[in-house]
């Protein structure tokens, strides 16, 4: 298992760094006070789920947990951990920019002025600045060059050639999705939608994950599914195919298909694979659409 400690100036693109480190097949964590870090690692090496690419956001957000962030990294050496440490900075005056296009308050300046918070944080982060394995200075520096440099260093080389898989959920009654590589029909589930309490909520709020996911039913589903799209990719890979989309279809596309399509899209990307979610016909009032493509 693989550790990046993802930390530097608030303002410096670390939320940009979580994007495309999930698109990478990272398993990635914000705002993890750095005391937990240890304990974080020692769950994950010991789950059944096999993580072979974690990402951890560290700053100072964590308030006065942050202080333990340097005793919590000589932990990880002390453990044999493979981790290394990526550092993202920028000058003064482009967080200064940033902060007032996006009208966010600086962590350090809510009673000061927005230099004198940068001023404090580049101290307290000056030693773990000089511990880092890599730094990214974002000054002028385009979302798509950032992007590169990320992938550039952190795309492992036996991922390199990687197909994306695209899971997207949808409703039968619109529809079947006619880009879509491989069907999943769901509706052998049972459905939430009979349930008073969850008619109204979608496969995205937690009361329907936990309904659609806790059964049995479902369970296995989702063991079949992941052993053969893990035992397809090595294969679609050979044949030069770059992108898979899988369609999982219920009645409606609301309730079932939803939270499925997010679990398996969850899933793979703990496997190391790329991929991302989407819901064709997951529309918060639920209204009555034509027929979808």
């Amino acid at each position: 298992m693989k550790i990046i400690i993802i930390t530097g100036m608030s303002g410096a693109g670390k939320s940009q760094a979580v994007k495309v480190f999930e698109d990478l097949g990272y398993y990635v964590v914000d705002n993890l006070p750095p005391n937990l870090m240890g304990k974080f690692v020692d769950v994950l090496s010991n789950s059944e789920n096999k993580y072979a690419q974690v990402a951890l956001v560290m700053d100072i957000r964590s308030g006065r947990f942050f202080d333990t962030i340097e005793e919590s990294i000589k932990d990880l050496e002390a453990k044999n951990v493979d981790f290394e440490i990526l550092f993202l900075d920028a000058e003064d005056d482009e967080i200064v920019n940033r902060f007032k296009e996006t009208r966010r308050v600086h962590p350090l300046s809510y009673r000061e002025r927005l230099l004198s918070g940068i001023e404090k944080e580049r101290k307290l982060l000056a030693p773990i600045r000089e511990r880092a394995d890599y730094i990214i200075d974002t000054t002028g520096l385009p979302l798509r060059k950032f992007q590169e440099k990320i992938k550039k260093r952190y795309v492992r080389e036996e991922s390199k050639e990687t197909l994306t898989i695209n899971v997207l959920s949808f409703g039968f009654k619109y529809g079947v999705p006619v880009d879509a590589d491989l069907i999943f029909d769901v509706r052998f589930i049972e459905n939430p939608f009979y349930i008073d309490e969850l008619r109204s909520l979608s496969g995205l709020d937690q009361p329907v994950k936990d309904f659609v996911l806790g059964n049995d039913i479902t369970k296995v589903f989702l063991e079949k599914v992941l052993d053969l799209l893990v035992f397809l990719v090595p294969h679609y890979l050979e044949e030069g195919k770059k992108q898979l989309i899988v369609g999982i279809g219920c009645t409606g596309g609301r309730h079932r298909s939803v939270a499925i399509t997010e679990e398996i899209a969850l899933r793979m990307r703990h496997n190391g694979c790329p991929a991302t979610s989407f819901h064709r016909d997951c529309e918060e009032d639920g209204r009555e659409r034509s027929l979808r493509l």
